[in-house]
């Protein structure tokens, strides 16, 4: 059965009640202005919410892009509640069906948000009935079967659908080209994730000082949702220890326990490269060799371990597969072998 969230902003926000009881889930940025990070995608929406407000209208529809835990459901919930409208939230693997869909639609307000996750995971046949909805609102299904079968249209309130993805390149031509603000999300910088364990070190009443901060920012691997994940467990390592203050000291020996290194690498990853080193002198090695090696799901590999490696410049995808890079043997201490060959990536890198 499908399973969806809603909310109506006026009369119950699950994200503000949260904050007053001190739920750590729900530590968001309730605001563009306290949105910490991706400046340029935070000033233009914050024209297009604007501008949709003057027009007393609804947003056009919005893409957000890029790896995951940057912030893109967050900024859907920023999106509607700056909009002063009604938020509904459901992913792409859970809309089974083109009903599923109607239902969801049909119970839209004017104005109101639809946060679709993992949009690229639609079934073919929802995404089809989705087309008329974004650019003409209006709801085309055929009720019954065969002689009997008969089409009917149904006009639609205007609405704003958002839609995030990790893998924007798995996005049909036609439903790409439908959203209006196309916004890709980069990974931050220690700088912004210093700012974001500040902040959520003071909602959560934790005690750190600015090096103990950065140091945690720094192997949060750029990314807002690992940042928050590796400060709660610092907290947790302080209060055992009875520590008052988190230092850079102490951030430090948390997170060495938590296997987690200077570079950011954890355990995982360090895994990762070993495996392409030892069995594979190095690549290259294809993504599919190196899951099976690993015992995990291709998209692991390509979701969760790669993008950060390649931002290293840990490893560089060519059409062979996997390669390790230079700086990738200095950081594991080793010598690269002498027939590995560095080419820089290649427009027909593996997928």
């Amino acid at each position: 059965m499908m399973q969806e969230t809603g909310m109506r902003a006026p009369e119950f926000d699950p994200v503000a009640e949260g904050l007053e009881r001190g739920d750590e889930n729900t530590l968001r940025p309730l605001s563009i202005e306290e949105f910490i990070g991706q400046e340029k995608a935070r000033e233009n929406l914050r024209i297009f919410v604007t501008a949709a407000k003057q027009r007393a209208d609804a947003m056009d529809h919005v893409l957000l892009y890029g790896p995951p835990g940057l912030g893109k459901t967050t900024l859907a919930q920023i999106i509607a509640r700056e909009l002063g409208v009604g938020f509904r939230a459901t992913s792409g693997p859970v809309i089974a069906k083109s009903g599923d869909l109607a239902a969801i639609l049909t119970n839209l307000q004017p104005h109101d948000v639809l946060f679709i996750d993992e949009i690229h995971r639609l079934n073919p046949a929802v995404e089809e009935i989705l087309y008329p909805a974004m650019e003409d609102g209006k709801l085309d299904l055929v009720i019954g079967e065969g002689p009997a079968a008969r089409s009917v249209q149904i006009e639609l309130p205007p609405f704003t659908l958002v839609g995030a993805t990790t893998r924007s390149g798995l996005l049909t031509n036609p439903l790409r080209d439908r959203f209006g603000i196309p916004v890709r999300l980069e990974f931050y910088n220690a700088q912004e994730l210093t700012r974001i364990v500040l902040r959520l070190a003071n909602k959560l009443d934790m005690a750190i000082d600015e090096e103990g901060a950065l140091e945690i920012a720094n192997r949060s691997r750029g990314t807002p949702r690992i940042a928050g994940r590796l400060t709660r467990r610092v907290r947790d390592f302080a209060a055992v220890s009875e520590d008052a203050l988190v230092t850079a000291e102490i951030a430090d020996n948390a997170l060495s326990r938590l296997e987690v290194d200077a570079d950011g690498l954890d355990s995982m990853d360090r895994l990762y490269l070993n495996c392409i080193a030892q069995n594979y002198g190095g690549g290259p090695v294809g993504v599919d060799t190196i899951a099976a090696a690993l015992s995990e799901e291709r998209d692991v590999i390509e979701d969760v371990i790669e993008p950060y490696l390649l931002q290293k410049g840990f490893i560089q995808r060519t059409p062979r597969g996997r390669v390790l890079s230079q700086a990738a043997y200095g950081y594991m201490g080793l010598n690269p072998p002498r027939q590995a060959a560095f080419a820089q990536p290649s427009l027909l890198d593996e997928e």
